[in-house]
């Protein structure tokens, strides 16, 4: 089955485990890309899609209703299928706290868009990625607890027609993509919810994430994968988050995100891509900011 690649990419990034080890099961499934864009896949996505990828990536461990835990936005008809805003806010209130939160696109050729392994303890989180639809899908939330439980939300996402994002040429030119590798910024953004201890960050990476499903329409040859493998956010020594990355992560991502403020003055952040590529920055914090 050709979504057979994809598949076991989603089951290992729900797993936790590393991109490197992945890197030819990527590949695999990207070089039968123009297979995948012609397959025959049901236009509203159902519970049997999600169904048939659950047990690999989440095991036979029962899933439960997530409402009144966590909260999923996705807009219904989004403006850009290349970079869809999709964002989670999970609250619990009985002394567990939230250890991962893993996006997922039903009918992507990656469902699993990605996955944070959230540090630092927390009864609540918040995050927003946004990411590439290929069609219309559900989208879903799962939120893993402390005590390894699983909860899931749920909504739909229309497709507005024309190319499917996974295949969308990038927006800028080799050699403007090559010069701005890696470049990246954080910044405190204004949030209702936010005080001065617990700030809403935006954190801008530069980067093409390639899906390996794009056509050169010079050299007729599809552009090799190189996508963000590894995201890790740090407070000092303490990990605010450690994110596994995917192929449907939009090109250039982009994520919000809100930490509680532990006295360290400065915040890293650790970027690794499917090609070894390492890129670092430290950013100062101020007082209570």
């Amino acid at each position: 089955m050709a979504f057979g690649g994809f598949r076991s990419l989603a089951r290992s990034l729900a797993r936790g485990m590393s991109m490197a080890k992945l890197a030819h099961v990527t590949l695999a499934a990207c070089a039968a890309g123009a297979g995948l864009m012609t397959a025959t896949v049901p236009a509203v996505a159902d519970s049997a899609t999600f169904e048939g990828f659950r047990t690999e990536a989440f095991g036979n461990r029962p899933i439960l209703n997530g409402n009144g835990i966590v909260s999923l936005k996705a807009p219904y008809r989004p403006d850009d299928v290349r970079a869809v805003p999709m964002s989670v806010d999970a609250r619990l209130t009985d002394g567990r706290t939230i250890s991962k939160i893993t996006f997922i696109v039903d009918n992507n050729p990656s469902p699993v868009v990605a996955a944070f392994d959230i540090g630092g303890h927390r009864s609540s989180a918040s995050i927003a990625i946004r990411f590439r639809l290929n069609q219309q899908s559900d989208v879903r939330a799962v939120v893993e607890t402390s005590d390894g439980q699983l909860y899931m939300v749920e909504r739909l996402v229309k497709f507005a027609g024309g190319q499917a994002a996974c295949a969308a040429p990038p927006s800028a030119p080799p050699e403007v993509i090559a010069a701005n590798m890696g470049k990246m910024s954080l910044a405190e953004i204004a949030s209702g919810a936010q005080t001065s201890l617990t700030p809403r960050m935006k954190l801008e990476l530069s980067h093409p994430n390639h899906t390996g499903m794009v056509l050169d329409q010079i050299t007729l040859l599809y552009t090799p994968v190189k996508m963000v493998e590894k995201i890790a956010v740090k407070q000092g020594s303490d990990t605010v988050f450690t994110m596994a990355g995917s192929i449907a992560l939009n090109e250039n991502p982009v994520i919000e995100f809100d930490m509680a403020r532990n006295g360290a003055s400065d915040v890293t952040i650790d970027v690794l891509d499917t090609d070894g590529q390492r890129f670092a920055k430290t950013v100062q914090l101020g007082p209570n900011s």
